[in-house]
């Protein structure tokens, strides 16, 4: 009886733990949220996550993409500072009520860059190949 027991429990284990994955992420509130989880998934090796804050459309998948295999690229130490880079953000404005840019620099990087957030059906989310433009 035990026997059956304890294969019973780690089976429901099993399943609540496929049940509770990850994938499950918290909608942004606002178009800068949006943007930093973004950025912070991108940085992390996260790119399920990034994707999630992003319009799910062909040129922004390829893109998204293109992103990984660059990060997936760098060495240990390069993905190691990535991981550990703060985003600075240097402004954020609203264009439309459904519109954000968010202009940032990471730490170790001079570059500035824009990110375009866009609210759709209600989510904001990152329209990443506007961002190439």
């Amino acid at each position: 009886m035990k026997y059956w027991l304890t294969i019973l429990s780690c089976a429901v284990l099993f399943f609540v733990a496929c049940n509770n994955s990850s994938n499950e992420y918290i909608a942004a509130e606002n178009g800068l949220d949006a943007g930093r989880e973004f950025i912070a998934s991108s940085n992390q090796g996260d790119f399920s996550k990034a994707g999630f804050y992003m319009i799910q459309d062909p040129s922004n998948i390829g893109l998204l993409a293109d992103a990984e295999k660059n990060y997936r690229a760098l060495d240990k130490e390069g993905r190691q500072i990535l991981r550990q880079a703060s985003i600075n953000i240097k402004s954020v404005t609203e264009p439309t009520d459904s519109t954000v840019l968010l202009t940032y620099g990471i730490s170790g990087d001079t570059a500035t860059k824009n990110l375009w957030m866009i609210k759709q059906k209600g989510n904001w989310l990152v329209d990443f190949k506007k961002t190439f433009k």
